[in-house]
């Protein structure tokens, strides 16, 4: 069960994040294929995630031919379960991209029957939406943090 190095939507490409880029990322070294604002540091600290080889680690959301953030798994399923992560650079936000992104990776964990989790602060309105519009509608006990944790069922009700 792994997920494919690359996944395409109508407008978006996500790719794996290299043990490279991680370097850089980590680094603060610039490559000529991110946007100015990439990367945040949310996805320095998703860079920590990297393994060489590791279908389940963030990837670059490259919109155009640019790395505009990242979306990626915390670490391989457990028990027919993921994590997801995801975060943009604030001039690409409110345009559909978000949402893109989060469709396209969970059609590939749906097709390998994984089930997509995410974690979110209940006031991050922006969030709860974007998770809402893209099918998250489990709602299950939060965290000790106080944070919410939201479940997408699996098409076939799994």
């Amino acid at each position: 069960m792994t997920l494919p190095e690359r996944i395409a939507t109508a407008r978006l490409r996500l790719v794996l994040v290299t043990p490279q880029d991680a370097a850089d990322m980590r680094a603060g070294r610039r490559q000529d294929r991110w946007h100015p604002a990439y990367p945040r540091t949310d996805d320095v600290d998703a860079a920590t995630l990297v393994r060489a080889d590791d279908p389940w680690g963030p990837r670059h959301v490259v919109l155009g031919h640019e790395a505009v953030g990242t979306i990626g798994c915390f670490g391989p399923p457990e028990d027919g379960e993921v994590e997801v992560g995801l975060g943009l650079v604030e001039p690409v936000r409110r345009q559909g991209v978000a949402s893109e992104a989060l469709r396209g990776l969970a059609a590939a964990t749906d097709a390998l029957g994984v089930r997509l989790r995410a974690t979110v602060a209940p006031t991050n309105t922006a969030a709860l939406r974007l998770l809402a519009g893209c099918g998250f509608t489990q709602l299950r006990p939060g965290t000790p943090e106080g944070e919410l944790v939201m479940a997408r069922p699996l098409p076939d009700g799994g």
